[in-house]
């Protein structure tokens, strides 16, 4: 049996959360867009309503929840801000790469901290040298004793900068082939010679911050490898492309609801020819086309997010939610500035920066085309008779 509603307690929660979106994120969102500035102060409130420890076990201080439930989160924040939307996955990303991947006492000691909001987390992954050449990293972990010397930048960093706890990936050797093998480390924000570089000046997703992440002679002790010495790379790779991809759906997915519920409040509301111009079929047509794309893009999302709360493989769905529902977000934002005319590149309504927060979206988590790599290889692998 498929059942793609969700639970009464689900729908319960849902509303909970939106009614916290709605009066602590909604109205001011355009200005946290304007001025780029991620609202740090609001990681408590987060916490205490359980947005941010959402999946994470009770015992470690969280919901004890699912990812359908995380990705909720996701998605009613981004229906009104799609850069606090990021920076919260983002701090999601980097608790699901605690949870897969460090000790028992290296989950107790940072859990619940990251659970309550009192401390912000974030993943740095991503080098100068490419996004997508994961295995080409650059920065370099040495042995020095028991403990390990790091050196690197990281760029394009979401929470970089208000970060109190970073996990990040460098080179620590290489296999009999020659190839890199990444490890993963803790740092803490008062490590000496860690910290944010520049931070960037990004066209959409603002309300987030995203720089560079420098690491000059940083020492860690033995305690702050996270997982065994060589095998980070999967850890980092599952959380990109489970917890990753899943928020970037999620953040489309916002965004789309956002530019149907915009739409539709214009369309009723601006006269034309003495009748609403929902009466208009061709404003119909562009309404039409949104709803689509945007029970598409869910359907894709939360089925995938569903696969991982059962513990089956997601990769390949959350490389479709993902790049589908991107390329979707980016098709309602036009679909609903072109029914808005003049007033839809006004900053005075949101759609314009559902636009650019949208065209930011494309290549956070991955390309387009990486999707399809994903998706291409998975497909010849399924479908060989």
């Amino acid at each position: 049996m498929v059942d793609f509603t969700f639970t009464e307690d689900q729908e319960m929660l849902r509303a909970a959360f939106r009614e916290f979106i709605e009066a602590e994120i909604a109205p001011h969102a355009a200005k946290w867009d304007a001025d780029d500035y991620c609202p740090v102060e609001l990681w408590p409130k987060m916490g205490e309503v359980g947005m941010l420890g959402i999946f994470v076990p009770e015992e470690l201080g969280g919901a004890g929840l699912g990812h359908i439930e995380r990705v909720m989160v996701i998605e009613e924040i981004a229906r009104h801000s799609a850069g606090l939307a990021i920076a919260v996955f983002t701090h999601h990303l980097c608790m699901g790469a605690i949870l897969d991947g460090a000790s028992e006492d290296q989950k107790k000691k940072y859990m619940p901290s990251l659970c309550d909001g009192s401390k912000i987390c974030g993943l740095a992954v991503t080098e100068p040298g490419g996004g997508s050449d994961y295995m080409g990293q650059k920065t370099t972990g040495v042995k020095d004793g028991e403990g390990w010397i790091v050196n690197g930048r990281k760029c394009f960093i979401t929470n970089g900068g208000p970060a109190d706890i970073t996990v990040c990936t460098a080179v620590t050797g290489q296999d009999d082939r020659g190839r890199n093998q990444l490890s993963c480390f803790i740092f803490e924000k008062e490590d000496e010679g860690f910290g944010p570089g520049r931070k960037e000046h990004k066209m959409g997703l603002r309300g987030s911050w995203t720089g560079d992440v420098i690491m000059d002679e940083v020492r860690l002790s033995a305690d702050r490898l996270m997982g065994a010495e060589g095998k980070g790379a999967g850890v980092g790779m599952k959380a990109i492309g489970e917890i990753g991809r899943a928020s970037m759906s999620a953040i489309a997915c916002g965004i789309i609801r956002g530019c149907i519920e915009e739409s539709v409040k214009f369309a009723n509301e601006r006269v034309l020819y003495g009748k609403p111009i929902s009466k208009i079929q061709a404003i119909q047509f562009h309404i039409a086309e949104m709803r689509m794309w945007y029970e598409a893009s869910r359907l894709l999302t939360y089925r995938a997010a569903s696969l991982k709360d059962k513990g089956q493989p997601a990769i390949t769905e959350f490389a479709m939610a993902k790049g589908f529902s991107v390329d979707m977000s980016v098709k309602a934002s036009q679909n609903a500035i072109e029914l808005m005319g003049g007033y839809g590149v006004m900053n005075e309504y949101p759609v314009e920066r559902f636009h650019r927060d949208a065209l930011a979206s494309i290549s956070s988590g991955g390309t387009t085309e990486i999707q399809k790599l994903i998706i291409a290889g998975d497909t010849l692998r399924a479908f060989t008779a």
